[in-house]
């Protein structure tokens, strides 16, 4: 797709909070372990340098330039498989993984994804208004847009994007299709987006929100949280890890509240001497970048890594 270029020199990825997400998974050097968004790679062969012999490492993405990107790997410890991490239970079923003793997620969308035009995930360069993380199906953000009637282009950006002036985003959208001209380039969003939005937040650009949201949506992004939330819950282990990191309020929330609602005890007020049940979560903590991380690596500064262990009660 598009033009080839040289990842390596073009488009960099620094990955975010590498040796506390890579720690904080790691519960036994030979146990099974899962980086359900490979990306680059980053975390994965970091966690490859701290596995026993025995361990193994089975990465997961959706974008099938990730996927090729990882046949550089060559440890036989290590294997590749193209999904959504949502799927994660039934991949690794297929691969004969019922259990596994540490599940990684980056959910930021890397560096050579943002910054290659042809993905179209930035508002920083001219490209196709792609942003599909898995560019081999499903509707792009420029279909979406063809299609989708006002409210929902609206309810979309408001939702995921947390944009005040979804409305009127949506309304001049909708006026430009109905024109005959919509929208196809990264730069026409951005353009409509700064025209329309007149209130600009310091240092950020007018269209940040948009492309965020529209990004979410085309990708499902928070449905693919939730279920792979669940998914990896199922196939921990007793004192398996959760290693998540966030980089955004949405994303942090859910991993937040899906480990309180599986760490933290509510009293019932039917019967507020009964022992609590048991639990499946523990708490280890959260995580965020250094001052020096943050300088070094400006994209880290909206990250949160929340950490848990699988206790050995059985799930609900």
């Amino acid at each position: 797709m598009g033009t080839q270029v040289n990842e390596s020199a073009t488009f960099r990825h620094t990955t975010v909070l590498l040796d506390e997400a890579v720690e904080g998974v790691l519960a036994r050097p030979d146990g099974v372990y899962v980086d359900g968004t490979f990306g680059r790679g980053g975390h994965s062969r970091a966690l490859l340098a701290r596995l026993g012999p025995q361990g193994r490492l089975i990465g997961i993405d959706r974008d099938p330039e990730a996927v090729a990107a990882a046949a550089a790997i060559t440890d036989a410890r290590f294997s590749i498989v193209h999904a959504g991490f949502a799927d994660m239970a039934d991949e690794l079923a297929a691969l004969g993984v019922h259990q596994v003793d540490g599940v990684l997620l980056d959910l930021g969308v890397s560096s050579p994804q943002i910054d290659n035009p042809e993905r179209g995930f930035s508002f920083r360069f001219d490209g196709p208004l792609d942003m599909r993380m898995d560019t081999t199906r499903g509707e792009s953000a420029a279909d979406f847009l063809a299609r989708a009637d006002e409210r929902d282009i609206a309810r979309v950006i408001r939702d995921y994007g947390e944009e005040r002036f979804a409305g009127q985003i949506a309304k001049a959208v909708v006026a430009r299709r109905e024109a005959g001209a919509p929208l196809t380039r990264t730069d026409e969003l951005r353009e409509l987006v700064a025209r329309t939005v007149k209130t600009r937040e310091p240092g950020q650009d007018p269209a940040t929100r948009t492309f965020q949201a529209l990004r979410i949506h085309v990708n499902g992004e928070l449905d693919q949280l939730d279920q792979g939330l669940k998914s990896a819950l199922r196939l921990l282990a007793p004192g398996g890890r959760l290693s998540i990191i966030s980089f955004h309020s949405l994303e942090d929330r859910r991993v937040k509240q899906f480990i309180a609602a599986h760490s933290k005890t509510e009293v019932d007020r039917r019967a507020p001497f009964a022992p609590p049940p048991p639990l499946a979560l523990k708490a280890l903590g959260r995580v965020m970048p250094s001052d020096a991380e943050v300088a070094a690596n400006p994209r880290s500064r909206s990250a949160v890594l929340r950490i848990a262990e699988r206790t050995d009660a059985p799930l609900k």
